[in-house]
């Protein structure tokens, strides 16, 4: 047993300890939760571990029209200014990247390209410019290229082992086709409209007469190593078979029949003005059962209460298996809104206007971008898991931009709408807030939030 002389002797000692325990103080994170006012009986306020989120403003610190004196690498009481030279147009149009905003956290990989930084193919005709995993390493699901062809150019008789999704940009191209049972197909396609060819199908394309300027037109295909350079051209396949084949393929005598097949690929180059009634020949297969275009400018958008919103897939685009797309518009001070993307990547390209974008792509790596027309913005699902993000308009005009997807059918989830139909208690649990904020989450996408 203890003798009773060192038991109080133990117990002098441990209330002298006890008393010498620093208090918890009157800031402490414990305490400003519980001021948090609640009439969720259910629900009590979690334990918060860690300090709060600030909620200082982070907005862009200039624009691409602000005076070239605006740039500075300084947030607030961070950074510093830059001393050394500098290549200030660049830092108008980056202002994200310049002096990023304090929300922003480690790395998520290059999310932005310019096709004004792609080397440009010159043709007699036109030119074409593309965008692949040589350039933007991140993108490496799908690889794009900007084409422009003068009235009645051609971009050849060609193949590809990727599907090839088109959005004409401006003017009308007629686009041409035969599939695998001998079926063939014409159309052409206007300013704001679609066209899908599967993968290995034979196609052309040629500027029509609609626009003296011909057309331009947005290719993108389900491969981010794919190059435009590599496709399989007619007159480079043919320029590199034996004549006497080529005589004994088509069953023809004359030995002169051939001799003026190109010795180099056309790829690109200036032809007549093709009618715009042009039929293709008939053929004893048919014509191919689904359409190869799609009249994405005639599809009604739905309106939202910040801009708009189109979606083609394959639901009503049949064909089109490969790539999903939204055309989305968002008017100034509107954003779309904080969402991700189940299973695929989302490359998309700035028609008008201006925005920016933060990439989350998970264990606090954040990243913000900004975007004017012309650019290429890419979010990947490979970064860690999916990347949750939102495309904010920055400008004082209409930001419209496309969305595309290599899957067959568009799908993304809301964060608004998940949090409206999660239980209030759990919501209230992980973010703390109150019952009036709770009862105004959306239990429907807002999309695009006005």
């Amino acid at each position: 047993m203890i003798p009773v002389q060192s038991s109080l002797i133990l117990l002098v000692a441990l209330s002298k300890l006890c008393n010498t325990a620093p208090a918890v103080s009157s800031g402490s994170i414990t305490e400003s939760v519980s001021a948090i006012p609640s009439s969720t009986d259910s629900a009590a306020l979690s334990v918060t571990t860690v300090p709060f989120a600030s909620t200082d403003p982070n907005e862009p610190l200039w624009n691409i029209d602000s005076p070239d004196s605006a740039p500075s690498p300084v947030r607030g009481s961070l950074g510093a200014s830059i001393i050394g030279p500098d290549n200030i147009p660049m830092d108008l149009e980056n202002a994200d990247l310049f002096a990023p905003p304090t929300s922003d956290n480690g790395d998520t990989g290059n999310s932005k390209w310019p096709f004004a930084l792609s080397h440009n193919r010159l043709q007699t005709g036109g030119w074409a410019r593309q965008e692949n995993i040589e350039v933007m390493p991140i993108a490496t699901a799908m690889a794009s290229v900007d084409m422009r062809l003068e009235a009645g150019a051609i971009r050849e008789l060609h193949w590809h082992k990727t599907s090839e999704w088109a959005y004409v940009l401006k003017g009308t191209s007629q686009i041409t086709a035969v599939d695998t049972e001998g079926r063939n197909f014409i159309a052409n396609v206007r300013a704001g409209d679609l066209w899908f060819f599967p993968p290995g199908i034979p196609h052309s394309i040629q500027a029509t007469g609609d626009d003296p300027d011909g057309t331009e037109f947005l290719l993108i295909f389900d491969d981010g190593a794919f190059s435009e350079d590599s496709t399989f051209l007619l007159t480079d396949w043919l320029a590199h078979v034996p004549a006497e084949v080529i005589s004994k393929n088509f069953q023809v005598n004359n030995s002169e029949a051939f001799a003026h097949i190109p010795d180099k690929e056309l790829y690109i180059f200036p032809s007549v003005v093709p009618p715009d009634d042009q039929q293709a020949p008939i053929s004893p297969q048919g014509t191919i059962p689904q359409s190869y275009a799609f009249s994405l400018s005639s599809l009604n958008a739905t309106q939202l209460s910040g801009g708009s919103v189109k979606i083609v897939d394959s639901t009503i685009f049949p064909i089109s298996t490969t790539i999903a797309a939204a055309e989305v518009t968002v008017e100034p001070g509107a954003m779309r809104e904080l969402h991700w993307h189940p299973t695929m990547d989302e490359w998309s390209f700035f028609l008008e206007g201006t925005g920016r974008v933060t990439v989350f792509a998970s264990q606090s790596n954040a990243r913000t971008f900004n975007y004017q027309a012309g650019d290429i913005g890419y979010v990947p699902t490979a970064m860690g898991g999916i990347s949750g993000h939102y495309v904010e308009n920055t400008g004082n005009t209409t930001l419209r931009f496309l969305e595309i997807f290599n899957s067959d059918r568009f799908q993304d989830i809301s964060l608004n709408q998940w949090l409206a139909l999660t239980p209030p208690s759990l919501v209230k649990a992980h973010l703390n807030l109150d019952d009036e904020t709770i009862s105004q989450l959306s239990k429907t996408k807002p999309i695009v939030i006005g």
